[in-house]
C-alpha cells in the first residue's frame, strides 16, 4: 500500500493534522509526518516533493496557516495528487488560508478541505488510495454503513422524544 505524506507548514499546526494521522490509522493506511515551510524551507520542501513518489508516497496531504502556500508548493513539484488543510489563525479565522490553499493556478490542482478539516482530507487520501485498493474499499464502505446507522438511530430517538 502506497503511504500517505502529511506535511505541516509549522508544528504549531501539529493539533490539526492530528486527527489526519489518528484516521489514516484508523483505516491502516502508512503515513509518514514531516514539518517543511513553503517559505522557511522551500529547498527541503520542494525536493521532498520531487523524490515522493519514488519513496512510496500515493497522497500528499499539507496542511498550513495565513498565507498557506504549502499545498501550492508542493503540488507545483509533483503530480502525486496534493491535499490542502488550510489550519485556522487568529487573523481571519483561517479564511486567508482557505483562499490561499484553494486558489491555484490551471495546471497546478490542489483538492482542498474545509478550515481545520484534517479527517476529510486523510479520509480523501484513504478513497484516492482505495481506487486500487479492494480491502481499503471495503472498509470505507463499512465505515459509511457505521454512519448511516448512527444517523438513522438519531433520526429514531428524536421521532420517539417528540412523539411522532
Amino acid at each position: 500500500m502506497k503511504k500517505v505524506a502529511v506535511i505541516m507548514g509549522s508544528d504549531s499546526d501539529l493539533p490539526v493534522v492530528e486527527r489526519a494521522v489518528e484516521t489514516l490509522k484508523e483505516y491502516g493506511v502508512p503515513y509518514e509526518v514531516h514539518v517543511y515551510s513553503a517559505h522557511r524551507t522551500p529547498a527541503e520542501a520542494g525536493a521532498y516533493a520531487r523524490k515522493a513518489r519514488g519513496e512510496g508516497i500515493g497522497v500528499i496531504l499539507a496542511a498550513a496557516g495565513m498565507a498557506a502556500h504549502l499545498a501550492g508548493a508542493l503540488a507545483a513539484q509533483t503530480t502525486l495528487p496534493v491535499i490542502g488543510i488550510p489550519i485556522k489563525a487568529k487573523q481571519l479565522d483561517g479564511m486567508d488560508a482557505l483562499l490561499s490553499t484553494v486558489q491555484m493556478p490551471s495546471g497546478i490542482p490542489v483538492a482542498t478541505v474545509g478550515i481545520d478539516g484534517a479527517v476529510n482530507a486523510a479520509l480523501l487520501a484513504v478513497e484516492i488510495l482505495a481506487v486500487t485498493d479492494g480491502d481499503l474499499a471495503e472498509r470505507l464502505e463499512q465505515a459509511r454503513a457505521a454512519g448511516r446507522e448512527k444517523v438513522l438511530a438519531k433520526d429514531a430517538a428524536v421521532q420517539e422524544k417528540l412523539g411522532i
